[in-house]
């Protein structure tokens, strides 16, 4: 290995915060907006359910157009049966209803179908989608990125909700809109062949409604909608993290602070609710006003022709259900339009998550700079070259320049103040972190296994606790067994009732228990190279040497973090990060955690070492020791 040199960074140029400019909503029907359905429903209709998607909105177009004619011929006679009474013709009368039980007899049915098969259709969507979204998701650890982007909020229920409210209503406004041109041409051919004059009416009614609803209710409703939904799922998560720390929060007593922090979550909620319901109550009243005048324009319109005797009373009747039916299809978008202002803005919010878990994220402006990225390769072993690195979305540098090279069978022991970047080399090492300069060498990820201080354990057995990541092993129970004998555990599978059994295993197994077990998923999957983070804090001194122990007679390479001096003894190097990007590399019989001086076996002074390793020659020594690898002690 080139000798690795620590140095000591440039002051950082300070940071120009730049307060986030409040996001437009997209207004209803905007291109933005029909871009952004486009960009989510189209890979669905041309991707490889392609077929069964099209198949589905024929089959559903289909029943619609039946439903149509089958209304038409309701109306039809239901004006019938109004002129029959009227001229007191008897025979007339009970032909009509005789007609109209047999058209409603096919009429249910066809009604009953059609629902379900849009509902079919939505609920099958909804899977294809959410599926593509969870490989995005998970693919390339996207879950652990957007944890650290504060623009994308509750990504859980952009998943799980917006998606089914995106799929569901799309079904619902493209199936409204398909039977809404229907509806229009079935029955103005009835109203034109009454009244022209109604006709002329009916357009500019529901042009001026229409145009009044887009404009004046439009952006409003969007915007308050899709804060209406951030803030219900901040709350709902807020209550989430209470549940799942409870615990803690138990021991420290913190109910009250729970509770002002849930409270102000709540509150945030029904603030922006209450400005919502205002806006909906004057929309309420707008359609409210819109929909009932048409009980009285078209009798208004038509009194003249029935009062003179050259329409019939019938005719009338017939005319105005055609006169609601058409307002009602040209007039969709007013009665939709509360619908239709939560659907936007679902919309809006899965296509924020869709350009980052999906790579549909739109190419940097010119001008816009973008952080350096951690450049990663393939190699037998593993080796920082010039490693520089920050935060996510930070400029503040942890580490600089650091380079060193890891043999098999090496052990390198990460040690330093709290804050000073230590699980952050960690993260960079395990493809976390990429913001910063510089390459990692490394065997393919398959080889790494990590230890967090607090274990992940899944709801499951205790086979798939042990064997975890993995689904499935192709050891037996006998040695899974010994494994658990081999991590201090002898008797866990026999008290909580074999491999086999399902319990809550966080509630069940203490802090130490957990590790223990966290060791014995190395011993089952055998990696080359185990990552420890603060992996045995919570382990007394004799099994903490015995795990170690067990690792280094593998010829496991080890990473660790410990502030324990009694670790020491199971690593061959020191990294000891000193902050603000310094570091020392140092032989573990040359450290003191204590930061006393020790011989270095040369005559030479810890404090020497640390000068040498700190990029200051030391007469004699520099050359001896500027080309050494991990792999000598």
């Amino acid at each position: 290995m080139t000798a690795p040199t620590a140095t000591t960074p440039d002051p950082a140029p300070p940071l120009d915060p730049v307060a986030p400019k409040k996001k437009r909503r997209s207004p209803l029907l905007s291109v933005t907006a029909w871009k952004q359905f486009a960009g989510l429903a189209k890979p669905y209709w041309q991707g490889e359910e392609k077929k069964k998607a099209w198949s589905l909105l024929i089959l559903l177009i289909i029943l619609m157009l039946v439903e149509t004619k089958l209304a038409v011929m309701l109306n039809e006679q239901a004006g019938e049966m109004t002129s029959a009474l009227a001229a007191k013709n008897a025979d007339r009368f009970w032909s009509a209803v005789k007609f109209c039980l047999l058209t409603l007899a096919f009429a249910v049915p066809v009604y009953a179908f059609y629902y379900y098969m849009r509902d079919v259709f939505a609920n099958g969507w909804r899977r294809w989608l959410t599926r593509r979204f969870l490989n995005g998701y998970l693919t390339g650890r996207k879950y652990y990125e957007l944890d650290a982007d504060k623009d994308i909020d509750n990504p859980d229920q952009r998943i799980s909700e917006d998606i089914n409210t995106f799929t569901g209503r799309s079904i619902h406004f493209l199936l409204i809109f398909i039977g809404s041109i229907m509806q229009l041409v079935a029955f103005s051919a009835v109203l034109w062949s009454i009244s022209h004059v109604l006709v002329g009416v009916l357009a500019l009614y529901a042009t001026i409604g229409t145009a009044i609803a887009l404009y004046v209710f439009g952006n409003p409703l969007i915007h308050l909608n899709f804060w209406q939904l951030r803030r219900e799922a901040d709350f709902r998560f807020s209550l989430i993290r209470m549940r799942e720390n409870a615990e803690s929060i138990a021991f420290y007593r913190g109910e009250e602070q729970e509770r002002a922090r849930i409270h102000n979550k709540l509150d945030k909620a029904i603030h922006n609710f209450a400005k919502l319901i205002k806006k909906q109550r004057n929309l309420n009243l707008f359609q409210r006003t819109f929909s009932q005048l048409t009980l009285v324009l078209p009798g208004v319109i038509l009194a003249g022709g029935v009062l003179s005797g050259e329409l019939e009373v019938g005719r009338a009747i017939q005319a105005a259900g055609a006169f609601t039916a058409v307002l009602g299809a040209v007039g969709v978008i007013v009665d939709n339009f509360e619908s239709l202002s939560r659907f936007i803005a679902g919309i809006d919010r899965l296509q924020a998550l869709s350009r980052l878990v999906l790579g549909d994220a739109a190419p940097a402006a010119p001008g816009e700079e973008k952080h350096p990225r951690i450049q990663r390769q393939l190699g037998k072993h593993l080796m920082l070259q010039s490693l520089t690195l920050h935060p996510p979305q930070s400029e503040r540098v942890l580490i600089k320049e650091l380079s060193l090279t890891l043999k098999p069978g090496d052990a390198l022991l990460i040690t330093g103040d709290s804050g000073c970047g230590k699980s952050s080399l960690l993260r960079a090492i395990a493809g976390l972190w990429q913001t910063g300069s510089g390459t990692i060498h490394h065997p393919p990820m398959e080889q790494f296994f990590f230890l967090p201080q607090q274990p992940y354990l899944q709801s499951g057995t205790l086979r798939s606790q042990l064997i975890y990541p993995s689904a499935q092993s192709p050891l037996s129970d006998a040695q899974l067994l010994a494994i658990l004998e081999q991590v201090h555990l002898p008797r866990l599978a026999e008290r909580v009732g074999g491999l086999d059994a399902v319990r809550d295993w966080d509630k069940q197994l203490s802090v130490g228990e957990q590790q223990r077990l966290a060791f014995g998923r190395v011993l089952v999957h055998a990696p080359e190279i185990v990552i420890l983070d603060e992996a045995t804090s919570a382990l007394d001194s004799a099994n903490e040497a015995a795990l170690y122990t067990c690792l280094r007679e593998r010829g496991t390479t080890l990473i660790s973090i410990a502030h324990r001096p009694a670790v020491l003894r199971h690593h061959t190097h020191v990294l000891h990060l000193e902050g603000e990007g310094k570091w020392e590399l140092l032989d573990a019989v040359d450290y003191r955690f204590d930061g006393g001086l020790g011989d270095t076996g040369n005559g030479q002074t810890l404090k020497q070492s640390v000068h040498l390793a700190s990029g200051v020659a030391v007469p004699g020594l520099l050359a001896a020791n500027s080309h050494r690898t991990l792999t000598e002690h």
